[in-house]
């Protein structure tokens, strides 16, 4: 039997997955990275069983109107940020910096390459939804790679065996390629399974430019943005800015190091520009 991951466990555990699956010419060596028993390994494939036996069509939409109200707490960005640090992972054995230097990691090296700030804010948004485990949501509900329901699940999404469990793989009404969507589409009619992506573009949809909420929506979205095997759902608008999606990428991906940022000293710079984008309180 495994043993029930710590908080934030199974996301460090994905993580070293996606490195494996999707490395990077100049990285670390993937076992500078972590060092995890294979145990770790069985860790993953359990997640995703359960991911992929339960992330179904209707699944999806009892979530939405269990979340998308925004009614379970309002915050500022910071406050929003120091809850999220409840969620520090006593388990990785690379780091133990807080989820604070983690988002800050992200931006900063986007800030360091010289992209625009809306760029670098949403680098510093990007995980903050993972506050839907604060809120009781189960890990596999919150991590992990995400994909269309309501439609065939694509042989390129991670662990694409478990998927066998899924009521919606023996239901003619999603088991088809299209499903309930119409050929090129385009994504925005498209239900995505349940994760922080989807949870957070709703927080911030009304407030960061499109680039931006494409990159909070679809940065899990891997069997697309690296396997390109949603295509036919895409529209030409899709196209156009999943540029950017894949610009993100390597950031969310391969900035993690061990050397802390430097929070106090780092706030006043994205205080000044959330206030930019950003309302005084969020609602979550």
């Amino acid at each position: 039997m495994i043993e029930k991951p710590k908080p934030l466990d199974i996301e460090d555990l994905w993580e070293e997955d996606l490195l494996t699956r999707y490395p990077e010419p100049d990285q670390k060596a993937k076992e500078e990275f972590r060092n995890y028993d294979s145990p770790g390994r069985d860790t993953v494939r359990e997640f995703y069983r359960i991911n992929h036996r339960y992330q179904t069509h209707d699944f999806v939409q009892k979530k939405r109107t269990e979340f998308l109200g925004l009614n379970r707490r309002k915050m500022t960005l910071w406050e929003a940020v120091e809850f999220l640090n409840t969620l520090v992972d006593d388990s990785d054995p690379d780091t133990d910096l807080d989820q604070t230097q983690h988002l800050l990691q992200t931006s900063e090296a986007i800030r360091a390459d010289g992209h625009p700030d809306w760029f670098v804010l949403t680098g510093f948004l990007h995980d903050l939804g993972k506050v839907l485990c604060l809120f009781g949501e189960e890990q596999w509900a919150v991590v992990g790679d995400t994909f269309p329901v309501g439609c065939r699940f694509s042989d390129k999404v991670v662990y694409p065996e478990f998927f066998e469990q899924n009521p919606d793989h023996h239901d003619e009404r999603y088991n088809t390629k299209y499903g309930i969507y119409e050929p090129n589409c385009g994504l925005r009619n498209v239900y995505m399974s349940w994760g922080h992506d989807e949870y957070l573009y709703h927080v911030m949809k009304d407030y960061l430019p499109e680039e931006g909420l494409y990159m909070l929506r679809y940065h899990s979205f891997y069997a697309q943005h690296r396997e390109e095997a949603y295509t036919h759902l895409m529209d030409e608008h899709d196209h156009a800015y999943f540029k950017w999606v894949r610009a993100f990428n390597p950031y969310d991906l391969y900035s993690k190091a061990a050397t802390p940022p430097d929070v106090a000293k780092l706030r006043p710079y994205y205080e000044d520009l959330a206030a930019k984008y950003l309302p005084d309180t969020l609602r979550f």
